[in-house]
């Protein structure tokens, strides 16, 4: 591989328009950080030469493939709330064979990924967005953005134990930042739990939970910042307004943003239907919406959520 035009760039200053991982990201083809590692890979060509750093600056005038295919423009930012379903991987692959989201997914969505994951025996809302950047921006602890959870766990609760993670705690050598957590419901054998984070670290609910002894049974994610999972059906997915969206991104830190909020619709898009009124006061409020449990659910038996969706044909 030999240095051309475009590496040559990168040893200056940043010209004008965005970083070509950005612009690839935004596209929806993948990751910003995968796109990086597709550059790091030669997979990349601006205006017909191969780039070899991510550390280059692109405007809409420049012709970008990847993976000899021509990168689409980039279309308008769009984000979708999801319930998902316990039994799938939020993963494009799974190495085991099991099935993904994606698989899963209505057929009328473009190529969209997810902001941030569940495990496979989580459910709830998972937000889902064709724009890589916004993906990540909405995953950084930074945005103050709190993910809620509801939460059955085994055994007797201590009220004091769980107030004392609102300054964080330790476990296995991993700092969790503040939690609030509070109890629901105490059952003979079980318990019901209110829990929210602002890292979303790996699996993080669970390891602090079974760090104080009571081990998750049931893991359904409430919100995620200001959208709520609300009356939204299992495996069901429902566009959010674009309106709702660049409201609740009009900050200072979503400038490099606004052109993607503000860019052009695919003309077969859905128009995002209206949320009804509930659902609508519920996220306008970020109150916490109602989930209703079966009398199973609420004796803290298992159910029928634990059985895997069936593969779609």
């Amino acid at each position: 591989m030999t240095d051309n035009k475009h590496d040559s760039i990168a040893q200056k200053d940043s010209p004008a328009g965005e970083r070509i991982a950005k612009r690839i990201a935004r596209a929806g083809i993948c990751s910003r950080r995968e796109a990086e590692r597709l550059i790091l890979e030669g997979k990349v060509k601006v205006n017909q030469d191969v780039i070899s750093s991510p550390a280059l600056n692109v405007t809409d005038t420049d012709k970008i493939s990847v993976d000899g295919k021509r990168l689409p423009q980039a279309e308008q930012a769009r984000l979708w709330r999801y319930y998902k379903p316990r039994g799938l991987i939020v993963s494009a692959r799974d190495e085991k064979g099991r099935e993904t989201i994606f698989d899963a997914l209505p057929d009328h969505l473009p190529r969209v990924i997810s902001v941030g994951r569940l495990d496979f025996d989580s459910e709830g809302l998972l937000l889902l967005t064709n724009d890589g950047g916004l993906a990540r921006h909405l995953e950084l602890p930074s945005t103050g953005w709190s993910r809620r959870y509801k939460v059955r766990v085994q055994g007797r609760v201590d009220e004091a134990r769980l107030a004392e993670l609102k300054h964080g705690i330790t476990v296995e050598g991993v700092r969790y930042g503040e939690i609030e957590a509070s109890l629901e419901t105490q059952m003979n054998s079980n318990a019901w739990l209110t829990i929210a984070i602002k890292e979303g670290k790996n699996r993080e609910v669970r390891r602090i939970m079974e760090h104080l002894g009571h081990p998750v049974s049931r893991l359904i994610r409430l919100s995620y910042g200001p959208f709520q999972l609300g009356n939204l059906d299992k495996g069901k997915v429902e566009e959010i307004r674009p309106s709702i969206l660049k409201e609740q991104l009009g900050g200072a830190d979503s400038k490099s943003y606004q052109a993607g909020l503000d860019g052009p619709l695919p003309r077969n898009a859905k128009k995002p239907r209206r949320p009804n009124p509930s659902a609508k006061s519920a996220e306008k409020n970020n109150q916490k919406p109602t989930l209703k449990l079966g009398k199973k659910q609420a004796k803290g038996k298992s159910d029928a959520d634990n059985r895997r969706p069936k593969k779609r044909r």
